[in-house]
């Protein structure tokens, strides 16, 4: 979606005093293997709001914000906590915060659940045509030759449930499937083996259900990997990552499948470009992305003229509009 046609979408700010927001949790870290990432988002989103008088105060983890609720010390929470197992990203904070009541940021309980596990979130965009790589389910005991037969090498092997390219690895040989397995293991539920793409890793993030301008990532490496997304400086970021024709398709997928997935409010969708055929492939949605100095939201939403504070503000005005997707009532 080109800069002009997000932004005039998305239109003014809806709320100018601070003061309707309330007290605000801006809740971070938790005990998910995206934990640091998780601290560095929710610093920088503290000091956005807090730049722009916000009553918003630091909450680390679901159990610290449950007794902060339970005291009456807050209003609505910004949910910038990531990952499952303690992160924010698989429904359990979002069951939490409707049974209790407290509007929050982000996709609602099942948007949550169902993006959180890789492989029903596939098995759903297939079921309505949407394009994603082909993959095979594993289980711990599985035979992950005969898959790696199944799909050709070379694949990924991953977590279905992790995010942050956390327990990923790029597999070029069957010489290195069993230790792929073994780190992918260490991590809760299931795990996927996927056809590896080779072309371009795309990503368009999406505010107030609306498509941002996508962004082509170019690591130093060959891949994308956590070191390329979060400590080098190495790696470019090209935004709008395509053009015309091909910028408009990549964001009419990206919101079919944001929607499809009962997703609402903020997030990212992550696309890999086939460089022989051009076709695109969905591989996940965060619904609550990074907010790091290398993180992609902010880049994006800078493309049309948005700011860090302003995009911050923006995601937090969507937590007055629960009703509307779902999610805890204002």
């Amino acid at each position: 979606m080109s800069a002009q046609s997000a932004a005039a979408k998305l239109g003014p700010t809806r709320i100018t005093d601070p003061a309707a927001f309330g007290r605000v949790a801006v809740l971070m870290g938790g005990t998910s293997a995206e934990r640091e990432v998780s601290l560095d988002s929710g610093r920088n989103v503290l000091d956005a709001l807090r730049s722009r008088n916000v009553d918003a105060f630091a909450i680390d983890g679901i159990p610290a914000l449950l007794e902060a609720i339970r005291a009456g010390r807050v209003d609505r929470v910004f949910n910038i906590l990531h990952g499952n197992k303690g992160g924010g990203e698989d429904g359990v904070l979002q069951g939490l915060c409707e049974a209790l009541g407290v509007p929050y940021t982000g996709s609602g309980v099942l948007g949550s659940a169902l993006t959180m596990d890789k492989i029903r979130t596939k098995q759903v965009w297939l079921s309505i045509g949407l394009p994603t790589p082909r993959y095979v389910r594993l289980s711990k005991g599985d035979d992950v030759h005969a898959a790696a037969r199944s799909l050709g090498l070379p694949v990924f092997i991953k977590p279905s449930s992790e995010g942050s390219s956390v327990g990923v690895s790029r597999v070029l040989d069957d010489a290195d499937l069993d230790a792929a397995v073994e780190l992918a293991a260490n991590y809760p539920g299931e795990m996927l083996m996927e056809q590896l793409i080779v072309g371009e890793e795309l990503t368009v993030p999406v505010l107030n259900d609306i498509a941002l301008p996508s962004i082509r990532i170019v690591p130093k490496g060959e891949w994308y990997d956590y070191h390329a997304k979060y400590i080098s400086d190495d790696t470019q970021y090209l935004c709008p990552g395509l053009e015309g024709a091909e910028e408009v398709e990549i964001a009419r997928i990206a919101s079919e499948a944001f929607i499809a997935a009962g997703c609402s409010g903020w997030g990212r969708v992550d696309f890999m470009r086939d460089r022989a055929t051009g076709q695109l492939y969905l591989l996940e949605v965060n619904t609550a992305p990074g907010m790091t100095s290398h993180s992609l939201v902010p880049k994006a939403a800078r493309q049309i003229g948005i700011e860090f504070d302003e995009l911050c503000w923006r995601v937090l005005e969507s937590s007055l509009a629960g009703a509307e997707r779902g999610g805890a009532v204002a």
